[in-house]
């Protein structure tokens, strides 16, 4: 049974961490994101929030434009430290030795070990408590064809796909991860 508890419960977890990537007059960053999400199919619209106090969220703010980038598990590590470390203070890019290459529609670094990958241009931007929900068109997408099916879903043979546990730990779906569906006919 369910009891009442005077404290924030932040129980969204497990989830898949975004990582953003931003570029602003020559400077590259890169963030990690618990939260974010698909705000529309048609036109295809992400959203992310971000703290005021990240040096990400300056960048972006005056960009106007970022990607989005998911990497596989293998890299859970460099996930937790583009989460932890602050683009103000190192390079994390070089720190991590994280590859890239500039995107074509918004110059944002797009990650060359991403599995699927999003430039986006800001189209809003509204506060909501400690942090910034930020609202942009995907204006390229990027897949990585081998970690997918013809029919569009994961590839588990190639790809493990990570999940923020919360607390630096992590888990993963992958080929030995149980599957069920639930298709409905009407």
């Amino acid at each position: 049974m369910l009891q009442v508890i005077n404290q924030t419960v932040m129980h969204s977890y497990p989830g898949m961490v975004a990582l953003v990537t931003v570029c602003h007059n020559g400077e590259n960053n890169i963030m990690a994101a618990g939260w974010h999400s698909y705000i529309s199919y048609e036109p295809p619209i992400y959203g992310v929030a971000i703290g005021r106090e990240r040096h990400t969220y300056q960048l972006l703010k005056s960009a106007g434009k970022f990607a989005i980038n998911f990497l596989p598990y293998e890299y859970s590590s460099l996930i937790q430290q583009a989460g932890v470390y602050s683009g103000s203070k190192v390079n994390k890019f070089e720190e991590a030795n994280i590859r890239f290459d500039h995107g074509s529609a918004t110059n944002s670094p797009i990650l060359q070990d991403a599995y699927i990958a999003y430039e986006c241009e800001v189209i809003d931007r509204n506060s909501y408590g400690d942090h910034d929900w930020f609202v942009a068109n995907i204006v390229q997408f990027y897949r990585d064809p081998a970690k997918f099916l013809e029919n569009g879903m994961p590839n588990f043979k190639e790809l493990n796909i990570p999940l923020y546990l919360g607390r630096s730990t992590y888990t993963n779906v992958n080929q030995h991860s149980e599957f069920v569906s639930h298709k409905i006919e009407e």
